[in-house]
């Protein structure tokens, strides 16, 4: 299975495996055959259950089409919206164990998944031929949408879980001392969590800093150098992400 290293923005590579074609493709249908369940419920109900056909009786094509596409809207923003609530997957992708992440080592945004949204127009284009060949022909499995939008989608499969990687063993009596982080996701945990530990194995304090800095940038913290090192300070930033999100073992 191939893999792809992701640079976080504390210059460190952390590889994940790419999704294969097949597994893309299955998430597709399964997604597919969602969409189309809730078409024949929706049709159903709207001309069986509810006997409300004769709204169409008198209308012109355009108006009947107008009606058609209100009843059925939903399995068009079904991607965007279920991959933004499912932190970039959708029911066909958390079945077959996928997700989409930013390359960048972040979790993707709306604006990222709108923009994969928007492209799929392209890739399902002829048959969708298009997005997949660009999937086999590119480095990383990226259909258009993806390269657009600089995101990649990664197996979970046979990987540590995002939830697994950021356990930590905290005392029942232990006080928290920086409650801004739960502005922090689990995504992000993970990234410093992951740096923090290969920064240690290799005393690199270069990139211990670097992440102490940053952590401190998006938490809008200022801490006293003489209270607290900066190896301290991302330990008990790890602590207090269990302690509020009740991560703990």
């Amino acid at each position: 299975m191939s893999q792809i290293a992701i640079n976080t923005s504390q210059n460190v590579n952390i590889s994940f495996n790419i999704a294969g074609v097949g597994e893309r493709m299955l998430a597709f249908i399964i997604d597919l055959l969602i969409r189309v369940a809730y078409v024949i419920i929706v049709l159903y109900l709207f001309f069986n259950i509810f006997d409300l056909g004769y709204i169409l009786d008198g209308l012109d094509q355009w108006s009947m089409m107008a009606v058609y596409i209100v009843l059925t809207f939903p399995i068009y923003i079904y991607p965007v919206v279920l991959e933004s609530l499912m932190e970039g997957q959708t029911p066909g992708k958390r079945l077959m164990k996928i997700r989409v992440v930013k390359i960048d080592g972040y979790q993707a945004s709306f604006g990222d998944y709108m923009i994969r949204w928007v492209f799929r127009i392209i890739d399902i284009s002829f048959a969708g031929l298009v997005g997949l060949i660009s999937m086999i022909i590119s480095k990383n499995n990226q259909r258009l949408g993806d390269i657009a939008s600089g995101t990649a989608v990664i197996s979970l499969k046979n990987n540590i879980n995002i939830s697994h990687t950021i356990l930590e063993n905290i005392h029942q009596d232990y006080v928290p001392s920086f409650p801004q982080v739960i502005a922090l996701s689990d995504n992000d945990m993970r990234i410093i969590k992951d740096n923090y530990t290969k920064a240690l194995k290799i005393d690199d304090r270069q990139i211990i800093s670097k992440l102490s800095d940053k952590i401190k940038n998006i938490l809008k913290l200022e801490i006293d150098a003489t209270k607290m090192t900066e190896r301290q300070f991302i330990n008990v930033i790890i602590k207090d992400y269990n302690y509020y999100t009740g991560k703990d073992n």
